[in-house]
């Protein structure tokens, strides 16, 4: 039973796992905030655009 515990304490595949699925998140969260930051900054530039445009 001790070398079954031994083993299991010893494995490390699932913290690797973890890891990347946590670089993984971290990744899409910096890409999600960079595109929201240039929509908003093109809605800004398309509402501009729409009152230079407008009769």
């Amino acid at each position: 039973m001790k070398s079954v515990l031994k083993k299991f304490f010893a494995d490390e595949s699932g913290a690797t796992a973890i890891e990347y699925g946590l670089i993984a998140a971290g990744i899409s969260l910096a890409i999600i905030a960079a595109v929201n930051g240039l929509g908003s900054n093109l809605n800004g530039k398309f509402d501009s655009l729409k009152t230079k445009l407008a009769p």
